[in-house]
């Protein structure tokens, strides 16, 4: 199986570490942390455009 990971550009740090990573791969979103790849969420298109939504609307604010 041929992923290709996708990390942000506002990663911690230049070794890849301490990052969340994405990628498409049979019509799924895959994410895994750089640091830990072997457990990989899986999720759809539009449930990740969902948290992200949230995200940007601050409904997560008090957890960090």
């Amino acid at each position: 199986m041929d992923i290709q990971w996708r990390k942000s550009s506002k990663s911690s740090n230049a070794e890849g570490a301490h990052c969340l990573e994405l990628a498409e791969h049979g019509g799924e979103i895959l994410l895994r942390e750089s640091d830990d790849p072997g457990v990989v969420i899986r999720t759809t298109p539009a449930r990740l455009r969902a948290l992200l939504d949230s995200a940007k609307a601050g409904e997560f604010d008090d957890l960090a």
